[in-house]
């Protein structure tokens, strides 16, 4: 741990090490420590940088060396990572493994909001293969995981939905004929004829229109046999109880669909998608 001291005037002077804890919806939660473990101060502070040179200031008091403050963090907060290395600090993140270890054996001797905090300071200590300096991305780098992360979380929402409309579709119809994926074909009826009722009034020609139309003539009559045996089950076996609520169901799964198709179309725009396919697959 020598780069913990280091020469200033020719005198050996210690570096403090300052663990913050980023809140998301909160203030960030500060432990300052000295070289020993020792604790400093304990604070908290925005993601200002009249917030976070307040924190510095706390570090650096008392002589200490002022390239020499360690900001290792947990979470990912863009806008006041890169204010300690402009000023000339060491900034860290740490192992997620390595912290949780620490921070049970800390719970079990002090009690404290501040623990987590108190954690990443301490992990210098006694932890330090489990520092990783912070790179900070270039433009191309962030835009590229901007564009991963909001690729990741669209297909996330649409997992979800496609989820939705097969429970629903299920209620509707227990002989559902969605058993694998869903094509643009099922939602293109499931938009229409979600109800069952419905989906038999529209006749066997007019359903195979449908869904050849949407399927590209890859689906037709056969696709629509399923759907309409699948209609006619549940109403044979719900009839006209008023347990069943047709309409408000499949209003439901219309809205779904929409949805679906909404965040499908978004995700095909967002920039780039080549690249975050690209990288998912490696």
């Amino acid at each position: 741990m020598r780069w913990l001291v280091q020469e200033q005037d020719g005198q050996p002077v210690s570096r403090r090490l300052v663990g913050i804890d980023l809140g998301i919806a909160s203030r960030h939660s500060v432990r300052v420590l000295e070289a020993d473990g020792q604790v400093v101060c304990r604070s908290s502070c925005v993601p200002t940088v009249e917030s976070l040179t307040l924190v510095e200031r706390a570090a650096l008091a008392g002589g200490h060396a002022a390239g020499g403050g360690v900001r290792a963090h947990r979470a990912s907060v863009d806008a006041d990572r890169g204010v300690p290395r402009r000023r000339g600090h060491f900034v860290y993140r740490v192992s997620s493994a390595k912290a949780a270890d620490l921070r049970r054996f800390l719970r079990r001797h002090a009690k404290s909001n501040g623990i987590d905090a108190e954690t990443l300071a301490r992990m210098p200590l006694a932890g330090p293969g489990g520092l990783q300096p912070l790179e900070l991305p270039g433009p191309d780098a962030a835009a590229l995981d901007r564009r991963v992360r909001a690729c990741e979380r669209l297909t996330r929402a649409a997992s979800e939905h496609k989820v939705r409309i097969k429970d629903l579709v299920r209620q509707l119809m227990p002989m559902t004929p969605l058993t694998g994926d869903l094509g643009k074909a099922d939602l293109a009826v499931l938009e229409r004829y979600a109800d069952p009722r419905a989906l038999i009034s529209a006749g066997t020609a007019a359903l195979t229109r449908l869904i050849a139309t949407a399927s590209g003539k890859q689906q037709g009559q056969e696709r629509a046999g399923q759907w309409r045996a699948a209609a006619a089950a549940a109403v044979e076996l719900y009839g006209d109880h008023p347990a069943v609520p047709y309409e408000e169901l499949a209003a439901e799964v219309a809205t779904e669909v929409r949805l679906l198709r909404a965040i499908q179309a978004a995700i095909r725009t967002v920039p780039g998608r080549g690249s975050y396919v690209a990288q998912r697959g490696s």
